[in-house]
C-alpha cells in the first residue's frame, strides 16, 4: 500500500480521520486508506478484473486523494469520493484518458470533465508538501511518478518510450516511487516547501521561450542557454542527434509549414523537467503534426544533457469518398 498501516480503524472513525488528515496528519490518512482500501479494490476488480492494474488504480487513487484531501467538503462522503477516483482511474486505463482523474463526492464524474491535475493539486492546502516530497525521490522514481500523475501521455507504454526502459521497469519504478513517498512525506511535513512553485514557474517561462524562439527570431544560444552544447536528443522515430541545432532546425521546418507551438503543461523536479505542448497546424494542412508532444529534459550540473520527445497519437484521417462517376443523360448500350 501507499502508506504503512499503523493501527485498526472503524467506519465510525472515518469522519474524524478525514478532518485530521485535512489538518496534515499523515497517520490519519494512513488509517483512512486502510479503512477503505478493500472497497476501493473491489471497485477496481469490477471494472478491470483481478489484475495488477487494479491495484495500480487503487495506489494511484491514494496518491491523488493524499494530495486533494483538503478539498473534500463533506467528510461523510469520503467513501464515494475515493471510489469515484478509483473508478475514473480504471476508465483511464481502459480508454487511455487523462492522468490522475480526481473525483468529487459522487460517483458519476467522467475523466473528460476534469481539469488539469496539476492545477487541482495546486489548489490543495497540501500542494507544496506533495511537490516537496516528490522532489526527494530518487531520479528514476521521480521521473516515472511525474510522468504518470501529471502529464497527458502517461500510459505504461508511453512512459517506457519516454524513459527508454521496458514496461516492467516502469511498473517497478512506480512501485518504488510509492514506497519512497510513504517514507518521505511524513518526514518533510514541517520543512520549507515554497521553492517548488517558483521552480515550476521558472521552467514554464523557459519552455515558452524556447518553443517560441523561431517565430520570435531569438538567438538560440540565449533561449537555450541551459542546454549543453553536446546534449543528446531522442526523437519519436528512435533517431538520436547531438547538439541544439537539429532541434531548432526541426522547429524552423514546422514554422515554415505554418505550425505553431503552444505550451500546455510544465512539471519540474530535481534535475528533471517535463514539457507538454500542443501543435497548432495550419488550416490547409491540419494533419502536418500530431496533436501534441511531451518533452523529458534531464539535467546534470545545472545543464540539460538529454532530451527525449514523445508525440501524442495522431487522430485517424477522415476517409474521403471519391465522387460518384457521372454519365451523360444519353443512354448507352442496348
Amino acid at each position: 500500500m501507499l502508506l504503512p498501516i499503523s493501527g485498526p480503524a472503524s467506519a465510525g472513525d472515518a469522519e474524524q480521520l478525514v478532518r485530521a488528515a485535512q489538518q496534515g496528519d499523515p497517520r490519519s490518512f494512513t488509517l483512512l486508506f486502510e479503512l477503505h482500501y478493500a472497497g476501493m479494490l473491489a471497485v477496481a476488480h469490477q471494472i478491470l478484473g483481478a489484475v495488477p492494474d487494479a491495484e495500480d488504480a487503487c495506489q494511484d487513487a491514494a496518491i491523488t486523494a493524499f494530495g486533494r484531501i483538503g478539498e473534500l467538503r463533506d467528510p461523510a462522503a469520503v467513501r464515494p469520493w475515493l471510489h469515484a477516483i478509483v473508478r475514473n482511474n480504471c476508465r483511464r486505463l481502459l480508454r487511455s484518458r487523462r492522468p490522475v482523474p480526481v473525483g468529487v463526492a459522487g460517483e458519476t464524474l467522467h475523466a473528460s470533465e476534469l481539469d488539469d491535475p496539476v492545477a487541482r493539486i495546486d489548489r490543495s492546502a497540501l500542494r507544496d508538501w506533495i511537490w516537496h516530497g516528490l522532489h526527494q525521490l530518487s531520479p528514476a522514481a521521480q521521473t516515472v511518478a511525474m510522468l504518470r500523475y501529471f502529464t497527458e501521455n502517461n500510459s505504461y507504454e508511453q512512459i517506457a518510450d519516454l524513459c527508454g526502459v521496458p514496461i516492467g521497469t516502469v511498473r517497478s519504478r512506480l512501485s518504488e516511487a510509492r514506497r519512497q513517498l510513504a517514507e518521505v512525506l511524513p518526514r518533510v511535513h514541517d520543512e520549507r516547501h515554497d521553492e517548488t512553485a517558483a521552480l515550476r514557474a521558472e521552467r514554464r517561462e523557459e519552455a515558452t521561450t524556447v518553443l517560441s524562439a523561431v517565430p520570435n527570431g531569438a538567438p538560440l544560444n540565449k533561449v537555450a542557454a541551459r542546454w549543453a552544447e553536446d546534449m543528446t536528443f531522442s526523437w519519436p522515430s528512435g533517431r538520436r542527434t547531438t547538439g541544439r541545432e537539429p532541434v531548432f532546425a526541426a522547429m524552423r521546418r514546422d514554422y515554415d509549414a505554418g505550425v505553431a507551438f503552444q505550451v500546455t503543461g510544465v512539471v519540474a523536479g530535481a534535475g528533471i523537467t517535463i514539457w507538454e505542448n500542443a501543435f497548432v497546424n495550419p488550416p490547409e494542412d491540419p494533419f502536418h503534426c500530431p496533436p501534441g508532444g511531451t518533452w523529458l529534459l534531464r539535467e546534470k550540473k545545472g545543464l540539460v544533457c538529454e532530451v527525449r520527445l514523445l508525440h501524442a497519437p495522431r487522430p485517424p484521417r477522415p476517409e474521403i469518398t471519391p465522387p460518384a462517376n457521372r454519365t451523360s443523360g444519353r443512354r448507352t448500350g442496348p
